[in-house]
Formats: structure tokens, C-alpha cells, sequence
């Protein structure tokens, strides 16, 4: 059996490193895999979802893209997902936030800064 001493302080959690970065996640994250075809300035490219919220999506693509960078891209999300009686196209506008190198493609992640359903 171990005794406490009376007069010590409780222990600290252990610190993180000095600008180690969080993520914050605003928003429930949704694994859909859609097709998207995106814009980067003048270029377009296809690419897939891995993951959408409310605040952002995760890309799946062969091309990488800036961080920093204005997207524009258009999302059919499914009417099972949105409790709709079909499905709805979302044009969205946002902003890179990170790209990487998965084993095989290019992983961006991206906000979504505007939307607007479009009329169907």
C-alpha cells in the first residue's frame, strides 16, 4: 500500500511542445467518397471526397494543391445522408489548409468558406 503525503500537489499533466499545432474540429465529419470535379485558380481537376462536414471536406486527387489557395468545387450529396427526398448539389467555395502525399495520391484538406444549393 502506497501513502500520499498530505502537503504535495496533485501532479500536472504532462505539457505539449511549445507551437505543437491542434486541430480543432468544428463540425461532425461524414466518410463520403463523391466525385468532384474542383478548381484551383484556372485549372480543374477530378478528385473524390474521403470526408465532408458542415466546415470542411478532406480531397483525395493526383494533383497537389497550395495551401492558402482558393477552391471552387460542386458536391451531390446523397438524400439518404441530408434526410431529403433526392439529392442536392452544393456549390462550394473555400480554401486549402493542408496537402500531403498518401501512398498513392495527394490528400488536401480544405475549408468550405461559402455554399449555395443549387436549383434543381
Amino acid at each position: 500500500m502506497t501513502a500520499k503525503k498530505k502537503d504535495s500537489p496533485p501532479p500536472t499533466p504532462a505539457a505539449e511542445p511549445v507551437g505543437a499545432p491542434q486541430e480543432v474540429r468544428c463540425a461532425v465529419r461524414f466518410p463520403l467518397e463523391l466525385p468532384v470535379e474542383l478548381s484551383a485558380g484556372k485549372e480543374k481537376m477530378p478528385a473524390q471526397t474521403r470526408n465532408v462536414s458542415a466546415s470542411g471536406v478532406l480531397f483525395e486527387l493526383d494533383h497537389e494543391l497550395k495551401p492558402g489557395g482558393e477552391i471552387n468545387f460542386s458536391l451531390r450529396m446523397p438524400a439518404e445522408i441530408l434526410g431529403t427526398s433526392r439529392d442536392v448539389l452544393v456549390h462550394c467555395t473555400g480554401r486549402v489548409v493542408r496537402c500531403s502525399m498518401s501512398q498513392t495520391q495527394f490528400l488536401a484538406a480544405a475549408t468550405i468558406d461559402e455554399y449555395r444549393f443549387a436549383e434543381q
